[in-house]
């Protein structure tokens, strides 16, 4: 019992009653007694049952924890940069730089996914594993060490921000992906990785917003988090309560630069798609069935006699594209994608665009009074370079050292690409499955102009330039990439 409340008991039961004290006094006193008494048990109850609850909640997120930690890898990254001068320009110097991030093994065999923006521009990557339990290393009382060993960058998808890495080591602790579609706002969910630097870092949450747009340009709808979420954070994991991956963390909004409770992860089915396809074909393909959706406002379904005020309708279809060759016809409403409610463009739309070429959806679709399943096949999206990888061949195109295809612009290329910024240059047409191509942030369709300020005009004086360089030199390319020019940095390998 507790002691305050025993004392007060035991005060008011030794109070003799005086001849002013009237029965109705004496009567109250033994009430008060009585109550004082059982809300003195009542609370020594509520304390014995608050704590133990508090402990075995405790003691789960402990092993949770400790269970799921050996999987998320703080990963090291070694690169050049482009400087700034006095007045806030982009100079023509480059360098070095080193940054941290987190990574998350998804395969014993060594593949980790991280983001795409740790790894951007990285000379070398190197990954801290966490050490065995009981390892030689291990004093007692002490965590496992971790160990350094290098890694080499498989692939990158810059679109969904996402990379996979490889390291040289077998029998590594994984976590197991988790279908982060059955997300539910207020969900709890901990945050692993190493912000500013911290290796092996634990915060918990909850889940905010599943399906989270933070722009038009940007098509993967977010897991937005108030789980704790730091620079150095990038790539590391968000897991449920039964230790699964649902998502990658990713990126905050902040005004300070720190935590401030705005964290968003990429959805762990959109990471699984993406390793499954950079393991098995080195790159990622996007889906699409040939049709645009719109959000349907009420002046909208008022104006064109929709049967519904909100949801999705169909405004375009390709011609000869999947979804008209399956009957989708303007002015469909879609009701759900493979029995799921579809409610916005944005979710019907990314989820489209994570399938693969030959995936057999199913659409329920609104037509004036009548309700008809239709089954589409999604195809592959094109992308607007692709017409430039015809172009080229590998025995006349291929730049050895730097593992990629390129070619030269000409009257031909040039009406391909007509909103070039200059008309001289070499095409990233592809790339080719070579170490040093890997480490090197150059993406189908990026434009070379120059060669540490050197101008190029033509792939020959490209190749001599590269071959020249010796190993360990510093390499600053002139890119165009979407309009910009920009500089990517490397050393020769």
């Amino acid at each position: 019992m507790d002691s305050q409340l025993f004392s007060t008991c035991l005060i008011l039961i030794s109070i003799r009653p005086g001849p002013l004290v009237s029965r109705l006094g004496n009567a109250v006193k033994f009430f008060s007694v009585a109550i004082l008494t059982l809300l003195a048990c009542g609370r020594l109850a509520n304390a014995q049952a608050t704590d133990g609850s508090l402990g075995r909640l405790s003691s789960a997120i402990r092993d949770l924890a400790n269970r799921i930690s050996p999987a998320v890898v703080q990963i090291l990254v070694t690169g050049y940069d482009t400087v700034e001068d006095d007045k806030g320009q982009i100079s023509t110097q480059v360098s070095r730089r080193t940054s941290t991030g987190s990574g998350v093994i998804v395969d014993p065999s060594g593949y980790i996914m991280t983001n795409a923006h740790v790894v951007q521009g990285a000379v070398q990557v190197r990954v801290l594993i966490p050490g065995k339990p009981g390892g030689l290393t291990q004093e007692p009382g002490m965590r496992p060490r971790s160990h350094s060993v290098d890694a080499r960058v498989v692939g990158v998808d810059r679109e969904s921000d996402l990379a996979l890495i490889r390291v040289d080591e077998q029998g590594l602790p994984k976590l197991r992906f988790g279908d982060s579609e059955r997300l539910k706002q207020g969900d709890l969910v901990f945050a692993i990785g190493s912000p500013m630097g911290l290796s092996n870092s634990v915060s918990m949450g909850v889940v905010s917003a599943t399906e989270r747009a933070v722009n038009d340009d940007n098509p993967i709808l977010y897991i937005q988090t108030d789980a704790s979420i730091n620079p150095g954070n990038s790539g590391g994991a968000l897991v449920d309560t039964s230790g699964l991956l649902v998502g990658m963390n990713t990126f905050i909004v902040s005004r300070s630069g720190g935590n401030e409770g705005i964290g968003f992860a990429i959805p762990s089915n959109v990471v699984h798609s993406v390793y499954e396809q950079m393991k098995t074909k080195g790159r990622v393909l996007r889906g699409t069935v040939g049709a645009l959706v719109q959000n349907i406002t009420p002046v909208m379904a008022k104006a064109l006699g929709l049967s519904a005020e909100q949801g999705v309708v169909v405004s375009d279809i390709d011609p000869a594209g999947p979804a008209e060759i399956a009957g989708l016809k303007r002015r469909d409403i879609i009701l759900t994608l493979n029995a799921r409610p579809v409610e916005t463009a944005r979710q019907f739309t990314s989820d489209i665009y994570r399938r693969e070429s030959g995936e057999m959806i199913h659409l329920l679709v609104q037509r004036g009074d009548d309700r008809r399943e239709i089954p589409v096949r999604v195809k592959e999206q094109k992308e607007p370079w692709d017409p430039l990888a015809a172009l080229a061949s590998p025995e006349k195109n291929l730049v050895r050292r730097l593992g990629i295809l390129c070619i030269e612009i000409d009257k031909n290329v040039a009406e391909l690409l007509p909103d070039l910024r200059r008309e001289y240059g070499v095409i990233v047409a592809a790339k080719a499955p070579e170490v040093q191509a890997e480490l090197i942030d150059l993406q189908p369709g990026d434009v070379i102009h120059a060669v540490n300020n050197i101008p190029i005009a033509t792939l020959s004086a490209f190749k001599d330039l590269i071959e020249g360089f010796q190993h360990g030199d510093a390499v600053a390319l002139q890119i165009e990439r979407d309009g910009r020019l920009q500089y990517v940095a490397f050393e020769i390998e």
